[in-house]
């Protein structure tokens, strides 16, 4: 499966948003994004999953990464690209629990989804035997 992930910054801090409780990956945090839809270019993905998730309009810019990752039941492709957002007020949609912005050094991988933790290391995170 092909996903888009949006990599939004305040500063030195990153937008997460977290997953609804129930279902595949309840409660953990992720970039916002989704799948990339038969046809679509993954920045139109990532506008549209934005608009979607968020409520709020977006610009793609660079491709940052794109990493592969297989989970028990299913493999993704991840493309990270930066983007900026036309408002920080968001009007949440069922498929956002939360959201927060967090310096990288401060995020909690284990609450993150596995396919995020690579890309976030080579934003400053560590893990938590490093951050003690």
């Amino acid at each position: 499966m092909r996903v888009v992930a949006a990599v939004v910054r305040d500063g030195d801090r990153i937008l997460l948003t977290q997953r609804p409780p129930g279902g595949p990956l309840g409660l953990q945090w992720e970039f916002p994004g989704g799948k990339i839809e038969p046809g679509e270019s993954p920045e139109h993905a990532m506008v549209r999953e934005v608009r979607e998730e968020l409520g709020v309009e977006s610009t793609a810019l660079e491709t940052m990464a794109v990493h592969a990752h297989d989970y028990e039941h299913v493999a993704v492709e991840i493309t990270f690209l930066a983007a900026t957002l036309a408002s920080h007020t968001f009007a949440r949609s069922d498929a956002v629990h939360a959201w927060r912005w967090m310096r990288p050094v401060d995020v909690a991988l284990e609450e993150v989804l596995e396919a995020d933790r690579d890309f976030l290391r080579a934003l400053g995170a560590r893990d938590p035997e490093e951050a003690r």
